[in-house]
């Protein structure tokens, strides 16, 4: 889709948030003065589509034949992104998931009192849209919401807001990655991610989204002065500063920094956009799903984890490994999964799930039986709870730019098809982090790894060249775990998205890595003879 075209949609999206209010579009020169103290109004009530309306669906295809909409993405020719020191629309969801008939709340601020719509997207492939338009909110009168707190121990940054405007999930919605998209009445814009369920259906293909990653990523507000994630914070002089700047706590009761994009969250929306191209039979969960044990990751021949998936909770880790015992298959197309132990607590009003602590290298002053909130190969001396236990290969660096990924096995049927030769260097495709196999860390009890890929790229941390390992595992109970061991396997799955413009990676290494990703699922979804 041209630049033009693409401009041409999301002012159209822009026009309806606007129609009917009679307000004139703000310069960015008029909204630079202070905003008046404004108070929350009583939520408004559920607002709900009109299920009437909406085609009858039966099927990931027929799904992705319905119109689509490329305004689920920012638009670089309208440079109106929110900005969390300025705090344009800023806003954040009640839930990760939601079912059929259940509600998901919204809370949005806006900076000044102005109106703003709600548009929610599914994303998906849509003839290279990437999404389509399910629904959109009515007017609605933004206000200010109250400052966020940071509590002075933990550094977890929470918002206290009141419900903006809910959605109840109609019964006509398949199951996917959507994206709510705030919009003001003069074109401003950010949004967050959540996933609608089927736990009921149990597709062949279960993809999870690693909204556990995505908070302790998660910089919100990038003020220069309160905001904190699980990595760093700021100094007085509102720079950057390192770990011991860091929070032990984040919470899910605020927006996503900038323009509400996760970190990584290209990862997870290119396999999406391409496994739906596909039409593959495949329902969707968040990670919390699997924590809280809403989706059962037993009752599915696959379980894809698209992105970048460090961060788990003791019940994620159990119930990943109870379906590869059952004979599932698991497949990781990111690298560095699996590598903080997570502990989900309540929230200060109450909810479950709502506060994720990680302490570290900090002393965790409340472990509990499944153990200090470090990295998993760390929680005990012998490291029997070490990624590598459950995957096959484990975390091993950080990619200094981006190195061949070099082909073994090419008779495998993993790259049946791909026309690939054993040595053969595909550009580019490790990227960011990479996993390998550790000599010196616990393997699968009974397990049989074979290494598909055998790479070397350099880690600015080491004098000598590392190694990045492709691996499929069969574990003894008849489950198979895929690792691609780079961050730039999934990303190669798409063209033309600009959350992965920048990645330069060949054309012909794009298609391999299709072909070999479509045999991944086609195997790994199979029926099992048993």
């Amino acid at each position: 889709m041209s630049p033009r075209t693409r401009r041409r949609a999301l002012l159209s999206l822009i026009a309806l948030a606007t129609a009917g209010t009679g307000a004139a579009a703000c310069s960015l020169r008029g909204e630079s003065g202070p905003a008046r103290p404004t108070v929350a109004p009583t939520p408004p009530p559920v607002t709900e589509p009109a299920v009437s309306a909406l085609p009858e669906v039966w099927s990931i295809a027929e799904e992705n034949r319905l119109p689509g909409s490329p305004d689920w993405l920012k638009d670089k020719s309208v440079p109106r992104a929110s900005s969390d020191r300025y705090g344009h629309i800023m806003g954040y969801a009640s839930t990760t998931s939601a079912g059929h008939g259940e509600t998901v709340d919204f809370h949005v601020s806006v900076r000044s009192a102005r109106t703003y719509r709600v548009g929610i997207f599914r994303i998906g492939h849509y003839g290279g849209a990437g999404a389509r338009l399910m629904s959109i909110s009515t007017q609605l009168k933004g206000y200010r919401q109250p400052p966020p707190k940071v509590d002075p121990k933990t550094g977890a940054v929470v918002c206290s807001w009141a419900r903006s405007w809910s959605i109840r999930i109609p019964k006509g919605w398949r199951s996917g990655l959507y994206q709510a998209v705030f919009l003001t009445d003069d074109g401003y814009r950010s949004s967050t991610p959540f996933v609608v369920r089927e736990p009921e259906r149990a597709s062949a293909l279960l993809c999870v989204i690693p909204f556990t990653t995505y908070q302790a990523y998660n910089m919100w507000p990038k003020d220069g002065k309160n905001g904190k994630n699980l990595y760093r914070g700021y100094l007085r002089d509102g720079t950057v500063g390192g770990f011991d700047r860091r929070a032990s706590k984040v919470s899910f009761d605020r927006p996503y920094a900038g323009a509400g994009v996760p970190a990584w969250f290209n990862m997870d929306t290119a396999f999406v956009r391409w496994a739906e191209e596909r039409g593959y039979d495949i329902t969707y969960a968040s990670s919390l799903d699997l924590h809280d044990g809403t989706v059962d990751p037993a009752r599915y021949r696959a379980v894809f984890f698209p992105g970048h998936d460090e961060y788990w909770s003791e019940p994620m880790y159990a119930s990943a490994s109870r379906a590869v015992a059952a004979g599932r298959n698991l497949a990781f197309l990111g690298a560095n999964n699996v590598y903080f132990h997570v502990r989900m607590e309540k929230s200060a009003n109450g909810r479950p799930n709502r506060l994720m602590a990680c302490y570290k290298s900090y002393d965790d002053p409340a472990p509990g039986a499944a153990g200090p909130t470090t990295r998993w190969r760390q929680i005990r001396r012998d490291a029997s709870l070490s990624e590598q236990r459950l995957l096959g290969i484990q975390f091993n660096g950080i990619v200094q730019k981006p190195s061949p990924l070099v082909v073994r096995q090419p008779g495998h049927w993993l790259w049946r098809g791909t026309g690939v030769r054993d040595g053969e260097q595909l550009a580019d495709l490790v990227g960011v982090e990479a996993d390998a196999h550790d000599a010196k860390s616990p393997d699968p009890r009974g397990g049989r790894r074979t290494l598909l890929a055998d790479s070397r790229y350099h880690d600015d941390r080491r004098s000598v060249p590392q190694v990045q390992h492709t691996a499929l595992t069969e574990h003894r109970g008849g489950g198979q775990v895929f690792m691609a061991g780079t961050f730039h396997w999934p990303l190669a799955l798409v063209d033309g998205d600009p959350y992965t413009e920048e990645l330069k990676i060949d054309t012909a290494t794009r298609r391999k890595i299709r072909r070999a990703t479509a045999n991944l699922v086609n195997r790994l979804t199979k029926p099992s003879p048993r």
